[in-house]
């Protein structure tokens, strides 16, 4: 019987997309690739070249340095983070709303092409930088300090794709509450790459602070209240929010400082007082978690009105 015939017989299949169906996974595989070069797009924006380096056997120009697909540099950690996570979330995003019928495998074809563009960055970067460092015990630490930290981004940026992914709009939820600060130190990447941190408003600064609130309130509002179990996700999403960026923070300070580089104890200490202060009182999380309650209460309110609403015109 020819697919005509079958078509004929059985409606459903005259519907399905054979296209698509056939060629899925390579779709799927170039989404991940796209996606995952898209999120490295703003470590290039200056000329992608390797950041100057405390610990290079040769001094040279920032213009000098070799060419990098990563800016491996103790000071740039978050960056590297937010380069390596975005991609991932984009992807699993652009899964979701195509919404193929494969959609697990089309996750993972995407997770192939995700890690497919981050292992090429990853092995000419740190090939780039091993071959420029100078020896000692420091140069090591510091090497494979960093590759650790990209391996660990890489990790958190495959998860981030099958979050997004996601038939449940509840793991989605948590997706968005994990990428909210890696998502907007992307975003601040972007302008600081076309305006420079001297030229850079303080609007868009105020905007970065209060945006990882935003959007976690949003989803919030998205995924909704029903069924209870979903206030697990509000909680989880809270805390996300108030334990990301205080990391964030610390592991900045700690690694961001020559005075103790390479003491691990010492950096221990210090991250963990730098942490306990961020997570405290006055280290200000207190007001973006009203935010992202205040917006997600509001989205709830909103969608209730609207459903009554609907419901009462018919």
């Amino acid at each position: 019987m020819s697919h005509a015939q079958q078509a004929t017989e059985n409606p459903r299949i005259s519907e399905r997309r054979p296209d698509t169906e056939v060629f899925y996974p390579a779709i799927a595989l170039l989404i991940g690739v796209f996606s995952a070069v898209l999120g490295l797009v703003p470590g290039w924006i200056t000329g992608a070249k390797l950041p100057l380096q405390n610990l290079w056997a040769n001094q040279v120009m920032p213009d000098q340095m070799p060419f990098s697909l990563l800016p491996l540099s103790q000071y740039e950690v978050l960056g590297l983070i937010a380069l390596l996570t975005t991609g991932g979330a984009a992807a699993g995003l652009a899964i979701r709303l195509w919404k193929p019928a494969h959609r697990r495998a089309a996750a993972w074809w995407a997770v192939g092409g995700v890690l497919l563009v981050h292992s090429v960055a990853a092995i000419q970067s740190f090939v780039t930088l091993g071959s420029g460092l100078m020896g000692g015990k420091l140069a090591s630490f510091y090497f494979f300090g960093l590759l650790a930290g990209v391996i660990l981004s890489v990790a958190a940026g495959l998860v981030a794709v099958l979050l997004f992914a996601s038939k449940s709009r509840a793991t989605t939820t948590l997706g968005v509450g994990l990428m909210a600060s890696p998502v907007t130190s992307w975003l601040m990447l972007w302008a600081v790459g076309i305006a420079s941190h001297r030229n850079l408003p303080l609007e868009v600064v105020t905007i970065a602070h209060w945006l990882p609130a935003a959007l976690v309130g949003c989803s919030l509002a998205w995924c909704g209240l029903k069924p209870p179990r979903r206030l697990v996700v509000w909680a989880l999403n809270l805390v996300f929010l108030w334990v990301i960026p205080a990391v964030f923070t610390a592991t900045q300070s700690v690694v961001g400082t020559r005075v103790i580089a390479g003491d691990i104890p010492e950096m221990l200490l210090m991250g963990r007082q730098v942490l306990t202060a961020a997570l405290g009182p006055d280290g200000g999380a207190g007001q973006t978690l009203l935010l992202a309650v205040g917006v997600g209460l509001a989205g709830v309110a909103i969608k209730a009105i609207a459903a009554r609403h609907a419901a009462g015109q018919q």
